[in-house]
């Protein structure tokens, strides 16, 4: 049982931080949301909120992490992954009415520059997804350092498409960008 409320609090915590932020999201909340006794939160993340949002962005981003090779793993043609990818992501802002993107994005604009606990778990998942997709780019046969910067420029059009879809209410320039990073993989193949 209290694994189940751990989980729920971490749940609660990755859904909250996606559609509002680290900062808009409160500890009340989180813990209203999960249904879970207020002293839990503690009991679990004795770190309080910091910890909790440690935690919640590795375990988002590893739960992230494993959507694109869905999409675009080895039996599908790495271009054509992609754009699956983005339009996946383009699906899912519609079905949220724009609200749920990118949780460690959201956070990592947030508190980059003042809270390094964070900072360091938004690079951790930054850099599980670059080399995940590395490894699958490099196995399609783009040459490593290629493949580094591709997936680097792939990630950093999803986060601004992001940004730009959700500010826009479109999702054109998830379709763009999407485009872009097919053809320069296309181009690197």
């Amino acid at each position: 049982m209290a694994t189940d409320t751990r989980e729920r609090i971490l749940d609660s915590s990755g859904e909250l931080f996606r559609r509002q932020g680290y900062m808009g999201t409160g500890v009340k909340q989180i813990i209203e949301e999960a249904g879970a006794p207020f002293g839990s939160l503690y009991h679990f993340f004795p770190g309080g909120k910091a910890e909790l949002g440690a935690e919640t962005i590795r375990r988002s981003g590893f739960l992230y992490g494993l959507l694109f090779p869905e999409y675009a793993g080895p039996e599908a043609d790495l271009a054509t992954g992609v754009r699956a990818f983005f339009a996946g992501a383009a699906e899912t802002l519609v079905a949220t009415d724009y609200a749920d993107a990118c949780p460690i994005a959201t956070v990592a604009l947030e508190v980059s520059s003042v809270n390094e606990e964070l900072r360091e778990a938004c690079a951790d998942v930054f850099n599980l997804w670059i080399e995940g997709g590395v490894a699958r780019f490099v196995e399609a046969g783009i040459p490593r350092k290629r493949a580094r910067a591709l997936v680097i420029e792939m990630i950093a059009a999803l986060e601004g498409a992001f940004v730009l879809s959700r500010a826009l209410r479109s999702i054109e320039p998830l379709e763009v960008a999407a485009e872009a990073v097919a053809g320069a993989i296309s181009a690197a193949l």
